[in-house]
């Protein structure tokens, strides 16, 4: 994805709403809207925001994942497994 071809200014956003809306949608790329010369949003179609947002959700399950293990926080397979058979067993 080429980035440089994908940045407009606020008011091609303007005058190009509905464009912008279905070119997003067709080719799955952000564009980035500046305002003043400078970077200021960045409008992508909801698939691609829900998918980005999935991703990143995943991400911080395995960064707090990485860090109960460096910390410590972990347990053997062996031990939980006794654990809810002994659950299972009291009912």
């Amino acid at each position: 994805m080429k980035l440089s071809r994908q940045i407009k200014p606020i008011s091609y956003l303007k005058s190009h709403a509905a464009e912008v809306a279905r070119t997003l949608g067709e080719r799955k790329e952000p564009l980035i809207i500046t305002q003043n010369g400078e970077a200021k949003l960045v409008v992508q179609d909801i698939e691609s925001f829900e998918e980005t947002e999935e991703a990143l959700a995943l991400l911080k399950i395995l960064a707090l994942g990485s860090r109960q293990i460096e910390q410590g926080k972990t347990q053997s397979v062996g031990g939980v497994m006794k654990r809810l058979r002994k659950k299972k067993d009291k009912r």
